[in-house]
């Protein structure tokens, strides 16, 4: 029958009731299967009293003549009691035998012959691990299996298209684990055109076979149990099937009953009968580490003789074990690392061991047969004998006990209590001294002894099918749990869940990440993997996508036929793509146009000669800075193209080169996948074109905010789906001591992220096995009004949560529970169903399994929310670095270098130059013809401008030179005062600090070392009052106080390079020396309070409109370090875009024209996008 629902009771008016039980059915009542309600999930809760009922509906329901309910706890003040009633209905089967050498052939009339489409259904059962369930052929090669291979169900296909790549002609596809546990198991394949469904017991899998429409045609019969002969276009050393089918149909024709009554259809081959029986096999499963088997031998023999079969995952265990009779020796058999090793110690004689077999562990059934006797000692598995001859010593007398799986407490000796543990798993076709052992006798205490086993099934069950490793990740299991392996796929965590990268170039750019070659994710967790792109981190920040026809693509027909489009593939994924431009708040594609008597525009007709292809295969013909099917070019809309009467240069038709530059950027539509000139059969005429990449800026995700003002306010989504893997991330800031940030209940079940206290953020989640709850605790609050960053993750294995970038806490799922999340009611976020306990503050990036959420959209239809959340720069602000200063923006922060000596988006590319022989810069702080600042005063220049009196400065700079003496920086004043910084004659740093003008200058002289040596050194001065303090290269420091004065007064300019007209006095001979000499090298980072003089001389258009002189050969340069570093990235993006280049031309070269040498172009077009990285690099010479 089929049985749909159980429903269990106590005893009538007892106390005996049965609180927890396992159901079991079968077939022939030997062997036996356990019923799981989830993959697991494998008992089911009992009741609680005598007289309530506690019904279950199964879900999916099964087949079976016999059932099995097993009590695996009950009430402690009782006894076992159950009152059990099964509900079903009758169940029709029609079955048909296969003995390994038989089959059916099917052959099809002619309405049935070429269907719409194949519907195959059937349940199959067999001891066998191997054999075809059904075969189809057809003409040039084409087949289509199905058959068993290792216990697993492989789908073969063939479409025999020779214009397909042989890899790509064939495919297949595999399903399904254990499959033969003479167990029924239901099979369901479809065919649509090239469209294959295969679903095996709850398990499907839909594929695509490549090639066309009706590309599987195939001949109008079908075997099925096995082929006839040999195939006509496939050889098949593969087995028949050998064991059950049951309600076989084929496109709804019963196959089964069709070969009872000999219709003509249906052809017989070998022997096939119409009843299924059960062959007597009892398996025996040992289900911990406490189980064993105790079977009695014929002690004294002077021989030992074992065999069984088993099957386990384990890679480690103990199978077998005997201590021989008269001291002479103990036998041990174990599994070590997936190989079987038999060790026989004997007294006074080293052990002899031999090793058989490899990868055991695979959850096949292994045939093992060991024997003793005489001088040799042997071992076989599945066939294959490993022996050892002249190594046993003395008489062999075989043991009266032996122990398989595992020992006794009580018993202690070789092998029993060992390091290796007992053996999990099944066993079975046990014999001990070729006499076979019956479990049954076993179970009924009539043989041996025994603890802990399951009699009369096989318990194992494959717990990675279906695998919970997400993203490629590899699953590898033992008896009780499984691990994924993650390495080579981007991801991490217990089954592969989360990305290691970040989701965007902004993300990244916030990170404090420069320019550069990254993967970044845009879906985060969900499907998409990783893709390749260059982020140029400027104040936007940029995301630019690579194609393979970076290169000038030049178009000219032949025999008037229609030139061949150039089809574009990218570094990344077409989805990849979308996921990026969806995410990105601006995206555009630069098009360059060159033309010769080639025109753009549609002719008088109406036909487009023209077009570009967009991301979905769809046509366009409208050209940057337009709306769609406007069909004019940039110019035309701005009225400066060279002809006035058309809308684009090249419709001018000219017989001469012109070109049209052109940008796209409706999102929509990119990128581009393919461009046609189709003008260019004219004699003479001629065009070519280039694609530039696909450039994207802005993270629509990234800043997506809401400010939640009251704690009975939230935001509500649909119900989360998250049922095996689940993860939440989301930025927050609060002044608040505690809140929700999201909640997701069902009935019983529920998701929870929260502010539990001001240092404490909380993850808790119940899926049916009672609430879990993970926290983090930090040492100082969250609750500082600062952006945190939070990621929530919940899996089949362990939830795990972390906070910043403090400890990740995690707690593992407990084994055998419940693994699926089913919440049916709203998402709440920033709040709770019950309007209690709501959160006060900011939440941003909002994702979920890397879904991004619009907290802003619904935010502005909802009250006490608002879309939005100001304040980042508590939180970025140190991304900030050199004197940069952070300023608000509505999404984000921009760094203000104003008053650094640094720029580029966070204020840390360094501004350098080379000073030639004879130059300098001089920086004017203020005219000397007035003293005090009127009105229209800068505002740099008014913070010299208090008494116009420094009590203190800070003084930076970098330099590299060879030449001694040398003036590094000079600082003079209105009243004789000054500051010099010079190398002396030795290489020695001086600095002179001369603060009044009646006396001497104050001389100190740093010998750390010569600092003329060519290498790249940092000086920094700090001056407080009297109180001078020296750093060089960070690590070197020395503190004197000044003699001559505590004030810097009316500070007039400051000069880099030689001094040539010394400003006001003349300084002491030491520094003018060293002014005259001047300075040849390179200087960066000069810094004199905000004074930044390099910047402004080489970076003008500042805040501050001060006077800067620039006399002699001053060039801009990147310092020597950052060169260095920025060579080798070049090295590095230029290695790895050759290696895309290639890979991109061999997957596409029959579509792309070979123009020129593609890797040499590539180099270009990197080093070129390099060239953008940052401004500082660049050289400006005056």
């Amino acid at each position: 029958m089929e049985v749909t629902a159980v429903a269990t009771q106590g005893g009538y008016g007892s106390s005996d009731w049965v609180t927890g039980y396992v159901l079991m059915f079968s077939d022939g009542g030997r062997n036996w299967k356990q019923y799981r309600r989830e993959e697991s999930i494998s008992g089911f809760p009992g009741n609680t009293n005598a007289d309530s009922v506690v019904h279950y509906r199964l879900e999916p329901p099964f087949e079976a003549r016999f059932l099995r309910f097993l009590p695996v706890a009950w009430n402690p003040k009782g006894r076992i009691g159950m009152r059990i009633e099964v509900y079903g209905c009758a169940y029709r089967s029609e079955v048909v035998n296969f003995d390994g050498k038989s089959s059916l052939i099917y052959t099809l009339n002619q309405k049935s012959a070429s269907p719409t489409k194949d519907v195959i259904s059937l349940k199959f059962k067999t001891g066998q691990t191997d054999g075809i369930l059904l075969h189809r052929e057809g003409r040039n090669g084409k087949h289509i299996t199905l058959e068993l291979v290792k216990g697993r169900l492989v789908l073969s296909l063939n479409s025999g298209r020779a214009s397909l790549p042989p890899a790509d002609a064939r495919v297949s596809l595999t399903l399904g684990s254990l499959l033969d546990d003479q167990h029924w198991h239901a099979v369901l394949l479809e065919l649509l055109d090239t469209h294959v469904s295969l679903t095996v017991d709850r398990h499907a899998q839909l594929f695509q076979a490549k090639g066309e429409p009706r590309s599987l045609d195939l001949d109008d019969e079908i075997s099925f149990g096995g082929m006839p002969g040999h195939g006509k276009s496939v050889a098949f050393p593969h087995k028949n099937f050998h064991g059950c089918f049951e309600n076989l149909y084929y496109n709804g024709v019963d196959i089964i009953d069709l070969s009872k009554k000999r219709e003509p259809q249906i052809l017989v081959m070998g022997n096939v009968s119409y009843s299924c029986s059960d062959p007597q096999i009892v398996p025996v499963t040992f289900l911990s580490s406490s189980s064993y088997l105790a079977l009695p031998g014929t002690a004294g023999e002077d021989r030992v003789s074992v065999a069984f079969q088993f099957r386990t995952w384990d890679r480690a265990g103990l199978l077998l074990t005997s201590q021989l009779k008269h001291g002479s020796g103990a036998l041990l058999l174990l599994l070590d690392d997936g190989k079987l090793k038999l060790s026989l110690s004997q007294p006074g004689y080293p052990a002899r061991d031999v090793t058989a077999g490899a990868g055991l562990s695979d959850g096949q059934w292994h045939s093992v047969s060991l024997s003793l006797k005489g001088s040799h000692l042997s071992v076989v598995v599945d066939g294959e004998v490993a022996s050892v001859a002249h190594s046993l010593r003395g008489r062999i007398d075989s043991g009266d006990t032996y122990y398989l799986g595992g020992c006794p407490e009580s018993v202690s000796g070789s092998g029993c209590g060992g390091p290796l543990g007992h053996f999990q798993g099944c066993l079975r076709l046990i014999s001990i001294g070729d006499k076979a052992v019956d479990p049954i006798a076993v179970q009924q205490g009539a043989l041996g002894s025994f603890r802990d086993l399951q009699i009369d099934t096989c318990g194992l069950t494959d717990r990675c099918l279906p695998s919970y490793c997400e993203h490629g990740g590899e699953c590898s299991q033992s008896w009780d749990t499984f691990s994924c392996d993650c390495a080579h796929t981007g991801y991490t965590g217990a089954t592969c869940h989360s990305s290691l990268y970040e989701q965007s170039c902004e993300a990244l750019k916030h990170r404090g990440d420069s320019s550069g070659l990254y993967y970044i994710d845009s879906d985060g967790s969900g499907p998409l993997d990783p893709a390749l792109v260059h982020c140029n981190m400027t104040d936007t920040t940029w995301t630019s996508v690579q194609h393979n026809g970076s290169h000038l693509v030049k178009v000219k027909s032949s025999d008037g036929d229609s030139p061949r489009p150039v089809v574009f593939k990218y570094t990344a994924s077409m989805d990849q793509l979308q996921a990026i431009i969806d995410r990105a708040d601006h995206c555009q594609q630069e098009l360059t146009f060159h033309c010769k008597k080639s025109r753009l525009s549609p002719r008088r007709d109406g036909t487009p000669v023209s077009w570009w292809v967009g991301r979905t295969n769809e046509t366009h013909t409208y050209w940057g800075g337009s709306q769609p099917d406007a069909q004019r070019c940039a110019c035309g809309l701005q009225g400066n193209c060279l002809d006035s009467r058309y809308y684009c240069n090249c419709d001018a038709d000219q017989n001469e080169w012109t070109s049209d530059t052109v940008v796209l950027s409706r999102k929509e539509h990119l990128p581009v996948t393919q461009v046609v000139m189709g003008d260019t059969g004219r004699p003479r005429s001629e065009a070519a074109y280039v694609l530039g990449p696909l450039l994207c800026w802005g993270d629509n995700s990234f800043w997506n905010s809401a400010s939640f003002n009251t704690e009975t306010s939230y935001l509500h989504f649909p119900t989360f789906r998250g049922e095996f893997s689940a993860d939440v991330s989301f930025f927050f800031k609060t002044t608040a001591s505690s809140g929700v940030f999201v909640e997701n209940l069902g009935i019983t079940d529920f998701i929870r992220l929260e502010l539990h206290a001001p240092s404490e953020v909380t993850f808790s989640f119940d899926v049916g096995n009672g609430r879990c709850e993970v926290t983090v605790r930090s040492p100082a609050p969250f609750n500082d009004d600062r952006w945190h960053y939070v990621r929530a993750e919940r899996n089949v294995k362990e939830a795990s949560l972390q906070v910043d970038r403090l400890p990740a806490e995690t707690q593992a799922a407990p084994a055998n529970g419940h693994a699926r999340l089913q919440p049916n009611s709203q998402l709440f976020v920033g709040g709770t169903a019950t309007k209690q306990r709501g959160f006060l503050g900011c939440i941003r990036s909002l994702r979920l399994n890397g879904l991004a959420l619009d907290l802003e959209e619904r935010a502005r239809m909802t009250p006490g929310v608002e879309p939005g959340c100001p304040g980042h720069c508590s939180s970025y602000g140190h991304l900030c670095r050199n004197g940069g200063r952070c300023r608000e923006r509505h999404r984000g922060i921009a760094c203000d270098c104003a008053f650094s000596a640094y720029d580029g988006p966070f204020c840390e590319n360094e501004i350098s130059a080379y000073f030639g022989s004879g130059s300098s810069i001089i920086y004017n702080f203020q005219e000397h013809h007035n003293h005090t600042f009127g009105k229209n005063s800068s505002s740099l220049a008014a913070l010299f401008h208090e008494d116009l009196t420094l009590t203190g400065e800070m003084a930076t700079l970098s330099f590299r030179t060879t030449g001694a003496p040398s003036l590094l920086l000079y600082v003079s004043s209105f009243y004789e005062e000054y500051l010099s910084v010079i190398l002396a004659p030795n290489g020695s740093l001086q600095i002179r600090y001369k603060l009044d003008r009646h006396q001497e200058p104050d001389v100190f002289n740093f010998g750390f070392k010569n600092l003329a040596d060519g290498q790249f050194h940092q000086v920094e001065i700090h001056r407080e009052a009297a109180a001078v303090s020296v750093e060089v290269n960070q690590n070197a420091r020395r503190q004197v106080r000044l003699s001559s004065g505590t004030e810097f007064n009316a500070v007039k300019s400051l000069t880099l390079g030689t001094i040539l007209e010394p400003p006001g006095a003349e300084p002491d001979p030491d520094t003018l020396r060293a002014g005259a000499r001047g300075f040849t090298g390179c200087l960066s980072a000069v810094r004199f309070g905000p004074a930044a003089p390099l910047k402004a001389a080489l970076r003008p258009g500042g805040p501050a409109p001060v006077t800067v002189t620039v006399r002699g050969h001053v060039a801009a340069a990147a310092r020597v370090i950052a060169v260095v570093i920025f060579i080798s990235l070049c090295i590095t993006a230029i290695g790895i875009r050759i290696y895309q280049q290639r890979w991109l031309y061999q997957k596409n070269e029959t579509n792309i024209p070979k123009h020129g040498d593609n890797a040499e172009t590539a180099l270009k077009t990197e080093l070129t996008l390099r060239s953008t990285v940052s401004e500082s690099q660049k050289e400006y010479f005056f």
